[in-house]
């Protein structure tokens, strides 16, 4: 090979490296964007309307889902009260933001369903605009089928966080039980607390009495902060999901 024969082959080869090496930047970059142009930042929405995030959401190519409803005396009704993931996050396109609505104050007063029927009790419950949450069955030859033996929260609570209240029923008394919801005992006295979980089969162990102490002479004589033989405080708390083997801890103001 000449000289000049190989120059031109040097050239040559050189040319094509170069278009190789641009023709691999170019790749690389067209994925950078293909991958990164996908990805957005989740904007901060707690505080918006509903109807004002879904809109943000939807410019940036995200998916808006009310994932819960809570009471709340801080932040408007229909306004947003919490999200998922939060602002700032990085996420692909088409994710999905969950976000917690605000249902304002509470202004309904919780039904007293225990005793009624089920049917019964779901309808007066949506009439006053709540859910039925959790329902559970427990085999108790004390009541007819399908009758209310309890509920969380308790009829006339205020307070509450969600719109929903969990019904423990009545079963066939050779049904097997599939669990139920211990209910709040807090503020009762020992023998009240005591009757309703026998009435409906919870087991409860030895209670715990526990002194409280006595609020300092102000105007009058002194006062308790709760009553002696009261409960102070209960496991597992109100609102848990427990079985026939679940046994029940007290602690009681002596």
């Amino acid at each position: 090979m000449t000289t000049r024969a190989f120059v031109n082959f040097f050239q040559v080869a050189s040319l094509l490296l170069l278009l190789l090496v641009v023709a691999l930047l170019a790749a690389i970059a067209t994925m950078h964007f293909a991958i990164h142009g996908a990805e957005v930042q989740v904007p901060a929405l707690k505080g918006m309307t509903v109807a004002e995030a879904r809109s943000q959401s939807a410019g940036l190519g995200l998916n808006l889902e009310v994932d819960n409803r809570y009471y709340s005396s801080e932040v408007a009704a229909g306004h947003i009260l919490t999200q998922s993931p939060a602002p700032g996050t990085v996420v692909r396109r088409e994710w999905r933001v969950r976000i917690a609505e605000s249902l304002g104050p509470q202004k309904v007063e919780v039904p007293d369903s225990v005793g009624r029927d089920q049917r019964i009790a779901a309808l007066t419950l949506r009439r006053a605009g709540l859910e039925v949450g959790t329902t559970a069955q427990l085999p108790y030859a004390g009541a007819a089928e399908g009758t209310v033996l309890a509920q969380d929260p308790p009829g006339h609570a205020q307070g509450i966080a969600q719109p929903s209240v969990n019904l423990l029923v009545a079963a066939p008394s050779d049904d097997v039980p599939d669990g139920f919801l211990m209910p709040d005992l807090t503020g009762l006295p020992i023998v009240s607390a005591q009757a309703q979980m026998a009435k409906v089969g919870i087991k409860s162990a030895t209670p715990v009495f526990l002194d409280v102490p006595i609020s300092p002479i102000t105007n009058g004589p002194p006062k308790p902060p709760v009553k002696p033989g009261s409960v102070l405080t209960q496991q597992p708390p109100a609102g848990s999901r427990i079985d026939q083997n679940t046994t029940v801890k007290l602690t009681v103001a002596k």
